[in-house]
């Protein structure tokens, strides 16, 4: 096993992760100006993450009310008094109507309207039908009451009770810990940005408070009103206790939850062995099923081979497998509380495939996003009918950082920019914060193709409500379709693949997909793209076949061109490095897929000319040397689980099908064994890589292991497969389902410009990149900037609480839907087996 750099991986990030300008991007001076919410600055409102306050801008209070003060147990002994963070009243786009005395300013090469000598926003280079301006207005912002320096003293807080006789008397805390979390960001002018903040104060008390009974906590000098908690740990929620919130099958042999309680400064929180749990009907409010929990891991214990504790507290499970019984729950722990709500239907996994593929319709470029196909809205972006004009570049993908090369893409797309309009340039995937449609976006395809080959009865019947819904076809071959019918219209006459869509830059401040003023260019057709897209054109021509065999031909031609393309320009240059490894594997993987298409002996001997599994001892992925885990796949259920019904096998090398087998089995082994080292019992793209900036901890990483499930029907991989979607769907210290509108709790403000700057909620179905390793990103300006409004400092954190909801936080808000497609195609498999 090699192992895997940490500082490596970011050289094949999307481009907006590796924004070196960022804050010139997005129309601030200088992130040097960034405001952290500090005492008195900001008002506290809500009582979670995700839940906004009546409170209106401006609005002044001299004390959180109760409503923004949430108290619950994370033990007998220990009470957590949740401070929420303050309301951002979103700046939302406008038609510019001028007032009088309004002054127009230029700033960092941005038009600022001043208003009664007050900066309120921004004039964008775009306009509207009419020919009127664009205007962005600030954030605003509620003012703080919560004293920070106050919060920290056990004076500051008295304990009583009525019924409790051991707190007759106003009674101190022995100590208080403290964690404060940025989850949100205001700009709040040009150069000025506030990170708002939520706090969770652990107060340690003297003596155990007793269940049935209610306390009042009276703050001095804090900025919180009074309030009172009853303490019913069988019916109160508790935020030490995790569980997935989208549910479970009845018929999954693994239901799990996890007790754990990380209290910043205060390190992590022990629990006694054996404390008994209950899964409550929460119809019925009856105890249904109850076991003991299992401590799985102590504090300072690492979890995976790069030798870290991503914890940082003793965790334990909650295994309630055995329980089989649809309807819905909550999790209860014995002295402590209650998990959030969830079901266990048969119907789970498939309504959270469902949500999960409709991300990938909420990002689709070149058409409108509306009713009745969904809430979000949004105009028609980039499409040549609206008068958007693509330019031909004479730069290649393969040779720009944005793609698997060294040039600055920018700088490359721009100056090889011709006057050549590439017709139909329109379609695909929008990422994250940028516009691009790139070729490593077929992704999607590829794996929506290959769920629809493995379970096709199954996924005949899902309905995703998409423009296509009418045809014809499954709506999942449609969605999957989406992106590659982009491509193939970028397909040159001689059947080169151009890489993809690009702006000369990144998004300018204050404009929207459909505002895009900046020249937007197409790549040139290159090697690379032209592999990429002929095996997944060819897998879309194999699996159409029985479903339009028109369609089919069209794309078993074009797979073929392209195909024929690449391999008459491959000889022209040497592949060293990167360029090596991903060519020569499009180059396999694309040669396998033509040969299960066509049944051609050559596209058969090619793949066995450049497969590694010539030997018995193959990895399937040795970072930065091959990654041939797909073709793995593929070629041991070439005649197996993903052959089509009715066709004969074909003929294979048994040696060389036995080593890929074996292979990738060996290599879902190894995730096996990383799902029961990890605390919360996630997996990872290899037991040695980093979780690090898009390698996160916000989707599963369960295809490998749900693939060996596959071929095997072995009842180990799919628990490990199970088990690795249990920290995206809710069962994490955050208690937060890390796909935008899926659970009670899910992230509210992904790196969506879109959304951002017409002030909607987000989409559904986004997984964002979630939790990463800050230790391998200490430089980082983005951590840099939250460091003075977080408490410990960022790089003291578990690794997985790292998830800051904050639009302007990439490294936790940003993804891409290639990294999406992790998150439908275990959903999906899961909702299919």
């Amino acid at each position: 096993m090699k192992p895997l750099s940490a500082a490596n991986p970011m050289k094949r990030l999307p481009s907006s992760v590796r924004w070196l300008a960022i804050a010139l991007l997005l129309g601030s001076a200088s992130w040097g100006t960034s405001k952290a919410l500090t005492s008195s600055t900001l008002t506290t409102s809500g009582n979670s993450l995700r839940r906004s306050s009546a409170f209106t801008a401006n609005k002044q209070t001299s004390a959180a009310t109760p409503e923004q003060v949430r108290v619950y147990a994370v033990s007998s002994t220990v009470l957590a008094v949740e401070v929420a963070a303050p309301t951002v009243i979103k700046g939302q786009q406008s038609t510019y109507v001028p007032q009088p005395g309004d002054t127009l300013v230029r700033d960092n090469g941005y038009t600022r309207v001043k208003r009664n000598s007050v900066v309120i926003g921004t004039l964008t280079e775009a306009t509207n039908p009419s020919g009127e301006r664009t205007f962005y207005p600030y954030d605003q912002v509620t003012q703080s009451a919560l004293n920070l320096a106050a919060a920290d003293l056990p004076r500051g807080y008295a304990i009583s009770s009525a019924g409790d006789a051991d707190y007759s008397q106003p009674t101190q805390p022995i100590d208080i810990f403290r964690k404060t979390k940025p989850v949100n960001m205001a700009e709040v002018t040009p150069t000025q940005r506030l990170w708002l903040a939520q706090s969770t104060l652990y107060l340690t008390l003297p003596k155990p408070i007793k269940p049935g009974e209610t306390y009042q906590i009276r703050f001095s000098n804090l900025g919180l009103a009074d309030t009172t908690y009853r303490y019913e740990p069988t019916k109160s929620l508790s935020e030490a206790v995790h569980v997935s919130q989208l549910g479970f099958r009845p018929d999954d042999p693994l239901k799990v939850g996890y007790l754990s309680t990380w209290m910043g400064n205060g390190g992590g929180l022990d629990y006694p062995e054996k404390l008994k749990f209950t899964l409550v009907d929460q119809h019925t409010q009856q105890p249904v099923f109850s076991s003991v929990a299992t401590r799985v891991r102590s504090a300072a214990q690492t979890e995976d081979p790069r030798g870290r504790d991503y914890t940082l507290t003793e965790v334990h499970r909650l295994d309630f497998s055995a329980f089989n019984q649809p309807g819905e729950y909550r999790l209860c722990v014995a002295g402590i509380g209650c998990s959030l709500e969830f079901e266990m239907a048969s119907s789970v996994w498939q309504k959270a495939f469902i949500t999960a593929t409709r991300g990938f319709y909420h990002q689709r470029s070149g058409i409108a996003i509306t009713a009745p196909y969904s809430d979000f809205r949004r105009p028609r972006a980039f499409h040549p009918d609206d008068g958007v004009k693509v330019y031909q570049s004479g730069a290649s993908l393969l040779d720009v950082d944005m793609g698997i090369g060294d040039r600055d893409t920018f700088k490359a797309l721009t100056a090889e920019k011709t006057n050549d309009i590439v017709p139909n340039a329109w379609g695909g995937y929008f990422d994250a914060g940028d516009w691009d449609r790139r070729i490593q976006h077929l992704a999607v395809p590829r794996g929506l193709l290959e769920l629809y080959n493995l379970f096709p009865d199954h996924f005949k019947t899902i309905q995703l409500n998409i423009p296509e819904s009418t045809n014809d076809l499954p709506d999942v071959l449609d969605e999957a379709l989406w992106s590659l019918d982009s491509f193939r219209r970028l397909q040159t006459a001689d059947g080169g693949i151009r890489g993809g869509i690009e702006s000369a830059e990144h998004p300018r401040y204050g404009e929207t997909s459909w505002q895009e003023s900046q020249t937007i260019m197409a790549y040139a057709p290159d090697v690379w793209s032209s592999y990429l897209y002929a095996g997944v054109a060819a897998r879309a021509a194999f699996i159409l076949k029985a479903d339009d065999a028109a369609l089919a031909d069209t794309y078993q031609q074009s797979a073929l061109l392209a195909m024929a393309y690449a391999e008459k320009h491959y000889p022209e240059r040497t592949y060293t490095g990167e360029l090596q490894h991903h060519v020569k594997d499009q180059r396999n993987l694309a040669a396998l897929e033509l040969y299960r298409l066509t049944q051609a002996s050559k596209w058969h001997e090619l793949f066995l000319a450049t497969t590694v599994f010539q030997a018995a001892d193959a990895e399937p992925f040795i970072y930065s040397r091959h990654e041939q885990r797909d073709a793995a796949f593929l070629y041991a259920g070439i005649n197996g689980p993903l052959k089509l019904a009715g066709m004969p096998p074909l003929p294979i090398d048994a040696r060389v099908q036995a080593n890929a087998r074996a292979a990738l089995l060996r290599y879902a082994d190894e995730l096996v064994t990383l799902t029961n080292t990890t605390a919360f019992g996630w997996s990872k793209d290899h037991p040695e890589s980093p979780v690090g900036w898009g390698n996160g901890l916000g989707a599963p990483r369960g295809i490998n292991l749900l693939q060996a499930h596959a071929l095997t029907q072995a009842s180990k991989y799919l628990l490990a497969g199970i088990s690795s979607a249990q920290f995206n769907a809710g069962a994490n210290p955050d208690n937060l389902v890390l796909t935008t509108g899926m659970g009670d709790r899910s992230p509210q403000n992904p790196l969506i410009i879109d959304q951002r700057l017409t002030a909607q909620s987000p989409p559904p179905g986004i997984t964002v990149y979630g939790p990463a390793d800050l230790s391998l990103n200490q430089n980082y300006w983005g951590i840099e900037a939250i460091a003075s409004s977080t408490f410990p400092p960022p790089t003291a954190w578990p690794t997985v609480e790292t998830y800051f909801d904050i639009y302007l936080y990439p490294m936790s808000a940003e993804f891409t839907v290639d990294y999406m497609l992790l998150t439908a195609y275990t959903w999906g498999y899961l909702s299919a087996r």
